[in-house]
C-alpha cells in the first residue's frame, strides 16, 4: 500500500468515533416538521378495508324529521365501489310549522376552502346543530365480515332524493365526490355535506326556530398488521446492534 492510501485509511479510522457520536446522534423533530409528515404515507397493501358513512338529519319544531344516509365499503372482494343511499322521514305532531323569518348573509368563501370546513350560521332561536367528522383506524388485520349494504345505488352524476314534512334531502355524486343536502320546509334553512377533491365540508344555515340538525361523516380504515414475525425480528436485531454504538 502506498503512503497516500495508508494515510487515507488512518484518517478515516481516526474519524469514525467522532462521526458516529455526532453525525448520527438522534435529534428531536419540531412540531411543524411532524405536522408535514404525520399520516401522509401508507405502504402498499396495508389498507385492507375502507368505508365511508355520511348521514344528515333535520328535525323541526313540531317533530317532523328527514334523514339521508350514504355508505360505501371497499375491500379486496369489491369489484366496483358503490354508494348506497337510504332516505327516511317521519311525521311529528301534525301541526303546521311556523315559517322562518331569519336572514343569513355572507359566507360565500366557506365552500372554497381545502381540508375540513365546518360552519353553523343561525338567524333563529332555540336551534341545535352538530357537525362531526370521524376517522376510525384499526390495525388488526381483519376486514369487517359480511357487511350487507342496502338502499338505492347512487350512480355517477345521479341524485337520490327523499321528502317529508320537514323538508327534502338530496344525495348526489359528481366531480369525484359525494354531496348530501337538506332543504328545510317553511324557510327553516338548509344543511350541506360534501367530501371529495381534497375537501370535507359541513355547513348548516338556520333561518327558523327550534330546529335540530346533525351532520356526520365517518371514515373507517382497517389496516393489516404489516410485517410478519420474521421481518419484525430482523428489524429488532438491527436496532439492538445500535445500542453498542450509544444510540
Amino acid at each position: 500500500m502506498n503512503t497516500s492510501r495508508w494515510l487515507t485509511v488512518m484518517c478515516l479510522a481516526a474519524s469514525m468515533p467522532a462521526y458516529a457520536s455526532s453525525g448520527f446522534k438522534p435529534i428531536e423533530l419540531k412540531d411543524s416538521e411532524m405536522a408535514e409528515l404525520r399520516g401522509r404515507y401508507v405502504m402498499p397493501g396495508r389498507i385492507i378495508s375502507f368505508g365511508i358513512v355520511m348521514s344528515s338529519t333535520w328535525t323541526n319544531a313540531v317533530g317532523d324529521s328527514i334523514t339521508g344516509k350514504a355508505s360505501m365499503q371497499v375491500d379486496a372482494s369489491t369489484i366496483t365501489p358503490q354508494f348506497y343511499v337510504q332516505t327516511t322521514g317521519s311525521a311529528g305532531t301534525g301541526t303546521q310549522q311556523n315559517t322562518g323569518t331569519g336572514n343569513v348573509v355572507g359566507g360565500a368563501g366557506l365552500g372554497t376552502g381545502t381540508g375540513v370546513t365546518q360552519s353553523v350560521r343561525t338567524a333563529g332561536d332555540g336551534n341545535t346543530a352538530y357537525n362531526n367528522v370521524g376517522i376510525n383506524v384499526t390495525e388488526n388485520g381483519f376486514a369487517p365480515a359480511n357487511i350487507v349494504q342496502s338502499g338505492q345505488v347512487l350512480v355517477a352524476g345521479g341524485t337520490v332524493t327523499g321528502d317529508s314534512a320537514a323538508g327534502r334531502v338530496s344525495v348526489s355524486a359528481g366531480n369525484g365526490g359525494l354531496q348530501m343536502a337538506i332543504q328545510g320546509n317553511h324557510n327553516q334553512g338548509n344543511s350541506l355535506q360534501q367530501i371529495g377533491g381534497g375537501q370535507v365540508l359541513q355547513g348548516t344555515v338556520l333561518t327558523g326556530d327550534r330546529n335540530f340538525v346533525s351532520n356526520m361523516t365517518q371514515l373507517n380504515v382497517v389496516m393489516n398488521n404489516g410485517l410478519g414475525n420474521a421481518a419484525l425480528n430482523c428489524n429488532l436485531d438491527q436496532l439492538k446492534g445500535l445500542r453498542t454504538l450509544g444510540y
